[in-house]
């Protein structure tokens, strides 16, 4: 089994700036892919960003130029380093972690106020 705990998220101005971490633990052995989601209120849950075990990158349209995904693949982590924010940025945002097969946190709400 493997656990996935989130922290970083909260309430910020927009324009401003919050990085997400999330930490990995369990029966991990090796990590394949990494990424993090968003799911606000009546919508579907998106692609944030996705990050390869070798680092190879890739961004929904929304937040490309502004949010910036990486890896500590020696502490098994990830992170989602958000800039100019917005208020449409405002969500829950999970992540998961291919193991064998995809693992999913319990997420961490992101609020921008306008």
């Amino acid at each position: 089994q493997v656990q996935l705990v989130e922290s970083g998220g909260g309430l910020v101005q927009a324009g401003g700036s919050l990085r997400l971490s999330c930490a990995a633990s369990g029966s991990i052995g090796s990590i394949n892919s990494m990424g993090w989601y968003r799911q606000a209120p009546g919508k579907q849950r998106e692609l944030v960003a996705g990050i390869s075990r070798s680092g190879r990158t890739n961004y929904g349209d929304s937040v490309k130029g502004r949010f910036t995904i990486s890896r500590d693949n020696a502490k098994n982590t990830v992170y989602l380093q958000m800039s100019s924010l917005k208020p449409e940025d405002t969500a829950v945002y999970y992540c998961n972690a291919e193991v064998r097969r995809i693992y999913w946190g319990q997420g961490t709400q992101v609020t921008v106020s306008s």
